[in-house]
């Protein structure tokens, strides 16, 4: 392999343009762009223009089958990111998968599979995973310094999305196309980094509201209710349709709390636990003391070339990677069980999913689905500042 790995993108749309690109320009040490595959045709000439003598292809089995590549990045429609993943992996490849893992838990427990029989690496597009302060408060958080775990609140509002947003692909927000809303396609960063802080719960409430402030056939405004195994809850509120949005997390526990926002991270931190002060103070009226600290990232985000950087070092020098493939099943797991609650009139849905009942009624709304007339949304391909962490 030396120290170059031929790298093809799949999915030259507006996000695999950019990855595209960015290899291209010799922005990842050790990723050589060898190949593109796209199977609008018309893409094609675009790709001649901006990314001259790279080959092209029609068809991404027919690209994988080639051997002309050693490595993957996949950015297609949803629903087809497993199957692609999974020849790719099955064909002695790397694989880099844009977010989510898929539409469904089902393929991804599949996927999961095909990668741990596999000796190659595969690596999640969660590019926010690189914010500094969210691996600061994941450290905090899973290091015990902020006791038992209590209760988790994510504000995240400031995903504000136009119509015209929507109506700029025919994919787009529809259940055929995209498979989901705003937790399929935008929130799935912050279901992401949620439950790689705080872990996973035992139940999830949903309550997805379709079309509330656009005209499309899935949710754009969502809020869920979790349970943990240790009796904490959690709550994550989520829209296209607000602005100017928020993006608070607040996450609390016996030993204080920590709160991410505007670019800071805040830590009031107990000197004792509150549950042993609670029994055993000696009068009515609270003293309980704490240190507080605010927290600032000393490292910018690298976002999308932090992960592509690190899915080339694991392959080159075996370190460790920051989103491993086999993670995209925990926010989908969320998704897929707020969508069930709320088909189920909003009764709580146990964890693991349920996946034959969400399976069978995503067909059914996929049976019934209309895909938009429109043109494909292909901009220039450049990473755009909405894919990153905004406060």
């Amino acid at each position: 392999m030396g120290n170059k790995i031929k790298t093809a993108v799949i999915g030259v749309g507006n996000m695999g343009t950019a990855h595209a690109k960015a290899l291209f320009s010799n922005q990842v040490a050790g990723l050589e762009l060898c190949a593109l595959c796209d199977c609008d045709i018309s893409r094609h000439d675009f790709c001649k223009t901006v990314l001259p003598q790279i080959p092209l292809f029609k068809d991404w089995k027919t690209l994988i089958d080639s051997g002309i590549a050693e490595a993957v990045i996949i950015a297609v429609p949803h629903n087809l990111h497993c199957d692609i993943a999974e020849y790719a992996l099955k064909s002695n490849l790397n694989v880099v998968l844009e977010k989510p893992v898929d539409v469904s838990v089902s393929k991804a427990i599949a996927l999961n599979r095909v990668a741990q029989k596999s000796d190659k690496v595969f690596a999640m597009m969660f590019n926010q995973r690189t914010n500094e302060l969210y691996s600061k408060a994941r450290n905090i958080v899973r290091s015990g310094a902020l006791g038992e775990l209590k209760r988790s609140v994510w504000i995240i509002t400031n995903w504000y999305r136009t119509q015209q947003y929507y109506n700029s692909g025919n994919w787009r927000a529809s259940w055929a196309g995209e498979g989901g809303g705003v937790l399929l396609n935008q929130a799935p960063h912050n279901l992401d980094l949620w439950q790689w802080i705080c872990g996973m719960p035992i139940s999830v409430t949903g309550y997805c509201d379709v079309a509330k402030y656009h005209n499309i056939e899935v949710e754009d405004d969502a809020t869920i209710f979790v349970r943990y195994k240790n009796g904490a809850t959690g709550t994550f509120i989520t829209s296209t349709g607000e602005y100017p949005g928020t993006n608070r997390l607040e996450i609390s526990g016996d030993l204080g709390k920590i709160v991410i926002e505007n670019g800071k991270l805040k830590w009031w931190k107990l000197n004792m636990s509150e549950r042993e002060y609670c029994f055993n103070a000696d009068n009515p009226n609270y003293s309980l003391k704490y240190e507080y600290s605010e927290i600032s990232a000393e490292k910018p985000e690298t976002a999308h070339i932090g992960i592509l950087q690190n899915f080339a070092n694991a392959i080159l020098y075996n370190e460790e990677l920051i989103s491993p493939g086999t993670d995209g099943i925990f926010e989908l797991s969320l998704s897929n069980a707020a969508y069930l609650s709320s088909w189920q009139g909003n009764l709580s849905v146990n964890l693991p999913l349920d996946c034959a009942e969400f399976d069978r009624i995503l067909a059914e709304k996929i049976k019934n689905s209309n895909l938009k007339k429109s043109s494909p949304d292909h901009e220039d391909g450049e990473y755009l500042p909405r894919w990153h962490v905004q406060w």
